[in-house]
């Protein structure tokens, strides 16, 4: 039984130790049971202790073995023995822990104070050390600062000092009026001692102190007091009472507290940031204390890193940094393991630890350090080779890991096996007898090549040989073993130079081990002399892309230095490459910038490469970052500040340390700059003292030592044209989803729409069946929130709600059942972080994500692909669409402009999956409108057949925020796009009038929409015809009849009688004779007086309109261009010279053109106007009209100003009727001076002055495509027009020839004329028209009745106007204040008015085609 148990634990140590088990079974004599392994180990180990003075200390420490006598153990101190035979203060236990009864320490003598380590032996077995252990002695506290007295505002924060002894923090206590002090969330004691009173309150105030107590003899510091006073409200500069150490170090499975606390006004609000990204509180783990001091427990080494505290409020921003290292202790991933082994065989003790920082390892042989030589080597960086293993190698290794938060050991045993008695045969049958003629067959410097014949007695067929060799002077032997039976050759390598070594060979067979050869004594070849390394290597950056190394000739060589090779690394990539060169120096070029770089020298002679010389590391210059940062983005905080965010360049394009990034800002399109700089580190900053509802474009760029680099693109941000509303509770979140769990549900949500008010946070409530069971609050920033801790197959509510100081706002609710506990599935993916949305255009949104189960690199090596899903926000459209990508990255196309979606990403790899990702959102940027308003309508308005309504609604693909409307309309469906009349409409109203069509005519209307980025398609032509006839009835109080009964009868009939009947008839003929006579000398005299005039405009008649013959009847006249808003205004020859007394007025202007309403008072009490009225309507029949078609070739596009922001003034001007009129003499003194004219104001008989205020520098001369635009001249205007307030536009300029003339001109109005000024051209552009410019229509007085009158057939777009008692009536085309019903008011009008929005669009508009 003892030998089949024997038989069975060789067996098992075989298979653990392969490569041992064919040594054994051939050498190991017959019948012989190996030594087992003997149990030993520590039970107990001693650790780090605090003492205190005069008090005892135990270090613990206790082995366990199976031996028959129990292991002796014995201290080191300090790695010395200690010797406590005679010592009455320090003794081993019998356990053998290590007592010190009473720890001495004082200033210059501190005999306890150290490192101790217990070694536990068993004689003949061996030794093994334990882990080391730190013993330190508290000193007598010591306060280096006190608290002082203070005083804290209501709400605010306080720091009391409290600085002791680093290592008596823990047994530091504070009271507060000598009551123990109970620390809580708003009151922390800081790692320094130090107390933190956050939120104060009246329950605050009182006397303070801090106490040691519980280590020696307690001692306390000064009691203070601590004064609560009230908030003022003023503000208070923003500062840290205290801030983070800028480097901490803590263990990993400890806590760290990070101190943050900021006091000012208005109150701060302190968040942190992890690296780049903010720091969320989590499960109790990571939570804010005190006010703003970051707690974390249980640390993990992902917890290493940067973190910012950052406070701020509306005033400014601070922030505080602090380098948080976590440490772990070392671990072994591999212990050394027990081995068997045969003398001069080889052996390794493999040991692999972890750990950070990387620990150190040593190895212990029976509690002695290892040495390494030539026998015992580390090897592949921890593990323990023993080269030709002898009998004292027996014994306890240990490996020992240490860094600089912990050490550790562990020990395996060696056991040499023995051979037996060589030459003696065993039971079995006879060994082999020695092998013959052993020779060196081939020696070279590094190895032997030996063979040999087979031994003359084999005792066997199949023999093995092992060679044992050894260097001369030393007893430890080596073994080579051959490969294969029957092998009689073997090359033993890895010897050293020009060294004697001694051999023997030794034949194996069935039976075991033969006799050994005689000892062969062979000599290794000297090396060849190859060069040695070349001295004085020497490498110096000259340039940022260049190195230059020299060097010196190798001391030792063989000859000739043929060529030497360098070889150089980039350090960062790890890749070497060389090149040949002839000389002893060398300038590498083509290096990158600010990179490190290791060289080394290789010196080649006849024999071949010689020596390296050691790594030499230089570091190219650095330069100029050839990169702009990365990622630049705008954040606008306020109406008064901007926060800009961004990141570094490209690694490679840094070409130096960064040691700041300018931020350069500007308003607008200014070429002016302003900037700021920050640290190097900083990749943010707040630009504050901005303008509300300013737009600025901001650019950054980052600084080396050697300058700036380039700057980033501008980008564009525009300050809020008010702050944020805090008078009302937020509205109601926009979304609310949740996505429930086994033991969660995970909440996301989006903001209230309205982005008006503030919102300081989010409350979510949530409980089995109602939502207020349990409530949490969550920053504003926060977009989603896990709910964890709940119960499965639940049916939970959940409800959300935004709150800011009012108050909380609507709450949205929303349920989920958990899901069923049952088993669980594959391992799910983790979701994929980080998702961001970057909006790139109006269709396409780049999102872009991290994932977790990656490497730190995160690169892709698998099969994984990622889907993601996006969807608009619009709650009635909830289908997703999704996308696959195995890429970190997915650019979404096909969007819509100016909608907001949300994405979220998933990530699959086989057959597992990951839950959807947070969501992120993005708003497409707005585009034109890609479609037309729709439904449009043209409806007549009721009882004024001459005024149309248009209606319409707004385009279904706005593309954006519509800001305005453009209506065309004319009498040609086919006129080109500038012959069009337009009427634009400010704003998003969708009804707009348009008054004094001309009736029983086809108009066709059009109408564009408008946003922030330019105009849309027009819709399609809608066409309607006005009435025939007006039917208007004349007006009560009239004393004229109808302008259709011009003859009045004498008598009517049957009224009169037979006598009279003769008489009547003599005076009809008398009269009739009268009349011809007057009308024929009346003839004479015009014809003689425009005999000229006559045959200038026939001819002028005939070339404008063609072929064309107009006809007495009003009814076959072509419909004259399309004016807007028609009303009357008196033209007033002027000379250069005005009246001696002009009456000054400002003219009321309507505000709307719905206001304005024809003028007629008084028109038909005056027979003198009344005459002129039909006499001016007879002139136009003839020949005063022009048609559309005649005058579309020469009309330019209209500008049209309208306000869209304070009501701006409406140009006034006179209108020109036709350039073939030659009834029609515009005066010149009117219309060629830019500065000054004179209006007829209605209801008086005055002459009022109406002056223009910007004088005309230029005319430009354009053609029919583009509008004539005034520019403004710099110069000053001339005194007799510094007051005026009116803007003139360039187009009241007319032509000097007198090509225009005046309706009716009789002989008792004499002809004015004047030069024009010198720098306006000769002849009008043949290309130009009058109808360019809109009069400002005069409101009639009260104290005149106004009357309607039919329309004219001959002027069917201008309705007259004019007092009663004027000669003089002109027509006139106006356009108000469009989208505003206000009463009249008087023109105040600046020099020089700032254009509004509308004529910008209106300029866009013309520029557009």
């Amino acid at each position: 039984m003892a030998e089949r148990g024997a038989r069975s634990l060789l067996s098992l140590l075989c298979l653990t130790f392969l490569y041992a088990a064919t040594a054994v079974a051939k050498h190991a004599d017959k019948g012989t049971a190996a030594q087992p392994f003997s149990p030993f180990w520590f039970t107990v180990e001693p650790q780090d202790t605090l003492a205190v003075r005069g008090a005892p200390a135990l270090l613990n420490c206790s082995a366990h073995s199976d031996a028959a006598t129990p292991a002796r153990v014995e201290w080191k101190k300090d790695g010395t023995f200690m010797s406590l035979v005679s010592d009455e203060r320090r003794r081993v236990l019998p356990d053998g822990s290590l007592l010190i009864a009473q720890v001495v320490h004082s200033k210059h003598n501190k005999p306890d104070e150290g490192t101790y380590q217990c070694v536990a032996s068993i004689d003949n077995l061996g030794s093994i050390s334990s882990r080391t252990a730190r013993l330190s002695v508290a000193g007598m506290p010591r306060f280096t600062s006190q608290p002082v007295p203070a005083s804290v505002r209501l709400g605010d924060s306080q720091v009391l000092a409290c600085d002791v002894n680093p290592d008596l923090v823990p047994f530091t206590h504070w009271e507060k009026d000598r009551q123990p002090l109970e620390l809580s969330a708003r009151l922390v004691q800081l790692p320094t001692g130090a107390l933190v009173v956050s939120n104060a309150s009246e329950v605050d105030g009182g006397l303070y102190r801090c106490l040691v107590e519980n280590v020696g003899p307690a001692k306390s510091s000064e009691e203070t007091p601590l004064q609560i006073v009230p908030e003022t409200g003023d503000e208070r500069k923003l500062e840290f009472l205290v801030q983070p150490a800028a480097a901490v170090i803590k263990v990993v499975g400890t806590g760290v507290l990070l101190p943050c606390a900021v006091t000012g006004s208005p109150t701060p609000s302190v968040r942190w940031m992890f690296g780049d990204k903010l720091l969320e509180e989590s499960g109790g783990r990571v939570e804010l204390v005190g006010g703003g001091s970051l707690q974390i427990t249980n640390l993990t080494e992902e917890d290493a890193g940067l973190y910012t505290c950052l406070a701020d409020n509306s005033n400014a921003t601070i922030e505080a940094q602090a380098q948080l290292t976590v440490q772990v202790p070392p671990q072994f991933a591999k212990r050394p393991a027990n081995i068997y082994a045969h003398e001069s065989m080889d052996i390794v003790f493999e040991c692999e630890v972890t750990g950070s920082p990387p620990p150190t390892v040593k190895w212990v042989k029976n509690g002695d350090a290892v040495i390494p030589s030539d026998y015992f080597k580390i090897i592949k960086e921890h593990n323990l080779q023993v080269l030709g293993l002898v009998k004292s190698d027996e014994g306890f290794y240990q490996c020992l890991a240490e860094n600089d938060a912990g050490n550790i050991q562990s020990s395996a045993q060696l056991i040499i096996l023995e051979h037996g008695s060589r030459g003696v045969a065993g039971t079995a049958g006879p060994a082999p007898s020695a092998p013959r003629d052993v020779v060196a067959s081939l020696v070279s410097t590094r190895f032997i090549k030996l063979t040999w014949r087979p031994p003359a007695e084999p005792h066997g067929d199949e023999l093995t040989y092992s060679v044992f060799y050894s260097q001369e002077g030393t007893s430890r032997e080596r073994v080579l073993n051959t490969s294969r039976p029957g092998e009689m050759q073997v090359t033993i390598q890895n010897l050293m130079p020009d060294t004697k070594y001694h051999f023997r060979v030794v034949a194996h067979n069935g039976n075991g081990q033969g006799e050994s050869s005689a000892a062969l004594r062979v000599a290794t070849q000297a090396e060849v002399q190859v060069p040695g390394p070349a001295p004085n290597l020497q490498a110096v950056s000259n340039t940022p892309t260049s190195v230059s190394l020299s060097w010196d000739t190798p001391l030792t060589g063989n000859g000739e230095i043929l060529t030497y090779k360098l070889y150089y690394t980039d350090k960062s990539l790890g890749n070497e490459q060389d090149v040949d060169i002839g000389s002893q120096s060398y300038t590498m070029t083509g290096l990158k910038k600010y990179t490190e770089y290791s060289f080394r020298v290789v010196a080649y002679n006849k024999h071949g490469p010689g020596v390296s010389t050691e790594d030499i590391t230089v570091r190219t210059l650095s330069d100029v970052p050839s990169a702009p940062p990365q990622n630049l983005t705008l954040e606008v905080q306020n109406s008064k500040s901007i926060m800009v965010r961004w990141q570094p360049p490209p690694p490679g394009a840094q070409n130096g340390e960064i040691t700041s990034y300018k931020i350069r800002y500007r308003k607008g399109t200014r070429k002016s700059e302003a900037a700021e700089t920050t640290g190097g580190t900083q990749l943010y900053q707040l630009i504050d003292g901005l303008e509300r509802g300013t737009e600025y474009t901001f650019r950054v760029s980052a600084i080396t030592a050697n300058g700036t680099g380039p700057a980033t693109e501008w980008s564009t941000a525009e300050t809020f044209e008010s702050d944020l509303d805090e008078s009302r509770v937020p509205d109601i979140p926009s979304s609310l989803h949740v996505r429930p769990l086994i033991n969660s549900i995970v909440v996301s949500w989006t903001p209230p729409e309205n982005q008006d008010i503030v919102v300081r946070g989010y409350t979510i409530g949530y409980g089995i069946g109602s939502p207020h069971a349990q409530t949490i609050k969550v920053d504003y920033k926060q977009r989603y929130y896990s709910i964890e801790n709940l119960d499965p197959s639940s049916h939970y509510v959940i409800t959300l709600k935004a709150f800011n100081n009012v108050g909380e706002g609507i709450p949205v609710y929303e349920s989920a059942i958990t899901r069923p506990q049952s088993v669980p599935d594959p391992t799910p993916m983790l979701p994929p972080v980080g998702v961001q949305a970057s909006v790139l255009s109006h269709d396409t949104i780049k999102v872009t994500w991290a994932d977790n189960s990656l490497p730190k690199n995160q690169k892709i090596t698998d099969a994984r692909y990622y889907t993601v899903r996006w969807k608009t926000n619009i709650p009635a459209n909830t289908k997703m669409k999704t996308a696959n990508t195995t890429s970190l990255s997915y650019m979404v196309t096909g969007l819509k402009p100016n909608t907001l979606y949300e994405f979220s990403v998933m990530v699959t790899k086989g057959r597992r999956t990951s839950t959807w990702s947070m969501t992120a959102q993005g708003t497409t940027f707005e585009t034109i409108p890609s479609s037309s308003p729709k439904d449009v309508t043209v409806v007549s308005k009721e009882s004024k057949p001459r005024t149309i309504i248009v209606n319409w609604q707004p385009p279904s693909e706005a593309n954006g925020k519509i800001t305005g409307y453009i209506i065309y309309y004319s009498t040609d469906v086919n006129a080109e796009v500038h012959d069009w009349v337009i009427e634009p409409v400010v704003g998003n109203r969708l009804t707009h009038q348009i008054q004094e069509l001309t009736l029983d005519t086809t108009y066709y209307f059009k109408i564009q929409a408008r946003n922030s980025k330019g105009m849309g398609p027009m819709s399609e032509a809608v066409q309607f015809r006005t009435p025939k006839t007006s039917n208007l009835p004349v007006k009560p109080g009239s004393n004229q009849p109808p302008p259709d009964n011009f003859g009045t009868a004498v008598g009517k009939p049957g009224t009169g009688n037979g006598e009279n009947h003769i008489l009547v008839i003599v005076i009809i003929i008398s009269v009739g004779a009268f009349t011809i006579i007057v009308v024929v000398v009346g003839a004479f005299l015009c014809t003689r007086r425009t005999t000229s005039h006559q045959k200038k405009k026939r001819a002028a008649s005939k070339s404008s309109n063609g072929s064309h013959k107009y006809k007495g009847n009003s009814k076959d006249l072509k419909p004259p261009d399309l004016w807007i808003h028609h009303e009357r205004l008196e033209l007033k020859p002027m000379d250069k010279s005005p009246e001696p007394n002009p009456v000054m007025t400002d003219t009321p202007i309507p505000r709307t053109s719905q206001d304005i309403t024809p003028a007629d008072s008084g028109l038909d009490n005056n027979p003198h106007l009344q005459q002129r009225r039909n006499s001016y309507r007879g002139h136009e029949s003839e020949d005063s009209m022009s048609t559309l078609a005649g005058r579309r070739g020469m009309r330019p596009k209209m500008m049209m100003p309208f306000d869209a922001q304070p009501p701006q003034p409406v140009i006034s001007a006179h209108p020109i009727h036709s350039l073939d009129n030659h009834h029609h003499h515009y005066h010149m003194g009117s219309l060629a001076s830019p500065t000054r004219s004179y209006l007829y104001h209605q209801g008086s008989g005055h002459l009022r002055p109406h002056a223009c205020a910007t004088p005309i520098s230029h005319l430009d001369r354009v053609d029919s495509t583009e509008s004539v635009r005034n520019t403004p001249s710099a110069e000053p205007l001339p005194p007799a027009t510094a007051s005026s307030q009116a803007s003139c536009p360039s187009e009241l300029l007319a032509d000097p020839e007198g090509s225009y003339h005046g309706s009716s001109t009789t002989e008792e109005e004499p002809s004015y004329s004047t030069n024009l000024p010198p720098h306006r051209p000769a002849h009008p552009h043949p290309h130009a028209h009058p109808l360019k410019s809109f009069a400002v229509p005069a409101i009639p007085a009260n104290s005149h009745p106004s009357y309607e009158s039919p329309a004219l057939p001959s002027t069917p777009l201008l309705t007259q106007t004019g007092p009663p008692s004027h000669p003089h009536v002109v027509k006139t085309a106006s356009i108000g204040t469009l989208g505003r019903t206000r009463t009249p008011m008087i023109v105040t009008v600046p020099n020089a008015p700032d254009v509004p929005e509308t004529s910008k669009m209106l300029e866009d508009v013309d520029s557009s085609h």
